[in-house]
């Protein structure tokens, strides 16, 4: 296919080159009805292209398929057999992929450490969650993927099971053995789902880890916002084989997605797919030297540990890594991540990627260059120099992985919609949350509906907390009280 076309963008030029006169939606008409304040924030250019994706950029009958095509395009520019566009993120797209392999009481194998988004399917569906275990870094309190033997282990005791969803690569830039794990899945004629939310990227350059489609996974969906240039929410879902059907896993996005999409999305997911093409391998030559030099240059400030393949890949962690994922240690300084990165936001207006209880963590992309990283590393150098004011030892009590690991006891979707009550946090140890309590970043659940919490999970997130952890889903955001399910 001729990668040098973008059909949205020539359609959205189109558009505005013909004069069109719309009586549609969206109401602020072009920006002419928009308040002139909000415009000057905004700028003119976003409403003028924020037109109806239906008798709008395409005819009312879709007849000049620009969207089928741009779809088409990127399919073939990644090397899978459909895409299909999202502008409701990967949220929407996991659902959709899930949705696709397992039905309300069927089974699914999921790798505990999924995002929030995959227990929001989960409790939309009435699946069935197989838990399988990452695997977890005592040393540094750090999960990694589920290797292919859990998966493996996992089928042996659930044969019946739909099929298998892992994360890969995690928000930690760790990543799974995928060739090994769809050979696990493929073996039995079962599809493999891989959230790789934040591998858009991996596509496009060799030295980055290999990506789901090439490792022979069935169904891929990717943020194209996260590590690539698309605008928020949008997100790719890619699909090869013939174990997911495409009109199915067509109908269960049209099932949960928007019928007024955001052109302003497809767009620019246009767009990042012909820049990739043409000059993704380029762009990332630089983006991976310019990250070797970083994480050379954090690593000599004093008190700071950046992790590396040493650190993570190997026998019982992660089988590889993303470099652009700077992960630093900073548990010398006896300084939590939420503390330190509330204060390089204060004091800097540098905004980090994630921060735990001992660590924080820099994302660089393409778009990164020596200026951004001169200011990234000045403030982490200022950082270093007033560690002292801010250290308040490590009061965050994370406990080994036998205690973090909760027993599902009821359905996700039975307990989320289930007879409930908000109880002291004292007193929901053995009962069943009712919700999900999930630190933020990196938007893991340390509790899930129908799980029966622990004394040790709930002095984690309590303390947790209190060190400047956000668990911004919780109905009590402070997790002085729990939502958990009746029983009668």
């Amino acid at each position: 296919m001729d990668q040098s076309k973008a059909p949205v963008l020539d359609a959205l030029a189109a558009y505005h080159e013909s004069g069109q006169i719309p009586f549609t939606p969206p109401g602020h008409k072009q920006g002419r009805g928009a308040d002139p304040r909000v415009r000057a924030v905004l700028g003119e250019a976003v409403f003028r292209s924020d037109v109806l994706a239906t008798s709008g950029l395409d005819d009312r009958t879709s007849s000049h398929g620009v969207l089928e095509e741009a779809q088409a395009l990127m399919a073939d520019a990644v090397g899978a057999d459909h895409a299909f566009f999202s502008t409701c993120g990967s949220s929407l797209s996991v659902k959709s992929a899930m949705l696709s392999v397992a039905g309300p009481h069927e089974k699914l194998l999921v790798g505990r450490d999924a995002h929030k988004s995959v227990v929001s399917g989960l409790i939309l569906s009435g699946i069935r969650p197989v838990w399988v275990d990452p695997q977890w870094d005592a040393e540094r309190h750090l999960a990694h993927p589920p290797s292919a033997e859990a998966f493996e282990e996992a089928f042996a005791e659930h044969p019946d099971a739909r099929g298998a969803l892992v994360t890969t690569p995690t928000p930690y830039g760790t990543c799974s053995d995928l060739a090994a794990i769809a050979e696990v899945c493929h073996r039995r004629h079962r599809p493999l789902i891989v959230d790789e939310a934040w591998g858009a990227h991996l596509p496009f350059h060799p030295d980055l880890p290999t990506w789901a489609m090439d490792a022979g996974a069935d169904v891929c969906v990717t943020s194209v916002h996260k590590m690539g240039s698309g605008l928020e929410q949008s997100s790719v879902f890619h699909l090869q084989g013939d174990l997911v059907k495409p009109e199915v896993l067509k109908s269960r996005e049209d099932l949960l997605g928007t019928t007024s999409p955001s052109s302003l999305v497809y767009a620019a997911l246009d767009g990042w797919r012909r820049q990739m093409v043409e000059q993704g391998e380029a762009l990332y030559d630089h983006a991976l030297a310019l990250v070797q030099k970083t994480r050379e240059r954090i690593s000599r400030i004093d008190g700071m540990h950046v992790h590396g393949r040493d650190d993570f890949c190997g026998p019982g962690r992660a089988a590889d890594m993303d470099p652009l994922q700077i992960i630093i240690d900073i548990s010398a300084w006896e300084v939590t991540g939420y503390r330190a990165a509330d204060w390089l936001r204060d004091k800097h207006r540098i905004n980090l990627h994630i921060a735990d209880h001992r660590r924080i963590s820099a994302q660089l992309t393409h778009a990164d260059d020596s200026d951004t990283v001169e200011v990234l590393l000045t403030a982490l150098t200022d950082l270093a120099a007033h560690a002292a004011e801010l250290r308040i030892g490590q009061p965050v009590k994370v406990p080994p992985p036998s205690r973090l690991r909760l027993e599902q006891a009821a359905l996700p979707r039975d307990a989320f919609f289930g007879p409930t009550e908000q109880v002291p946090w004292e007193k929901a140890n053995g009962l069943i949350a009712a919700e999900m309590l999930t630190p933020y970043p990196p938007g893991i659940p340390a509790v899930l509906p129908g799980e029966r919490i622990t004394a040790d999970v709930l002095r984690y997130l309590r303390t947790g907390v209190e060190a400047g952890m956000v668990v911004p889903d919780a109905v009590d955001t402070e997790v002085t009280s729990v939502r958990v399910l009746r029983e009668e």
